[in-house]
């Protein structure tokens, strides 16, 4: 894995590298450079790169309201899953929120995405719920860490 680079995206190209593979991912929710701005500045986002290649990024919700959850999210893009990206990805978002404070942490999964179901599970997740957003036809699972 010493390839893999993993940064905060603190410039508009990152931001649109973050955008590009969280659009991908999660077609049914395409987000604006104004989404993004915003959530870089609410949450924790890193982009990673196989040497140049771009290949996920992550998000990470921390702990709101005294609730002590955190939310901590990692995606790559189709062809590069299955190679432990998604595993770095994941481990560096579980560090960051429990430095938040979180002592609860929960992912969120497209329903379609079976890939992103399967690695939730194997790394200890439990569905909580399932929902859709207005307008949506695939349902978000909500997912906690057992």
């Amino acid at each position: 894995m010493s390839e893999l680079r993993i940064r905060r995206p603190d410039d508009d190209g990152a931001l649109r590298d973050w955008q590009y593979v969280h659009n991908t991912v999660i077609p049914t929710h395409q987000l604006s450079m104004d989404d993004v701005r915003d959530r870089a500045e609410r949450h924790h986002l890193e982009v990673a790169y196989f040497g140049d290649v771009l290949v996920g990024c992550s998000t990470v919700r921390p702990p709101a309201d005294d609730t002590a959850t955190a939310t901590v999210i990692a995606r790559v893009l189709g062809p590069h899953r299955g190679r432990g990206f998604g595993g770095e990805l994941y481990e560096r978002g579980l560090d960051r929120a429990r430095e938040s404070g979180a002592r609860v942490i929960e992912t969120v999964v497209l329903a379609s995405n079976e890939d992103g179901l399967r690695f939730a599970r194997t790394h200890g997740f439990v569905e909580i719920e399932r929902y859709l957003l207005p307008g949506d036809t695939v349902p978000y699972v909500d997912l906690r860490l057992s």
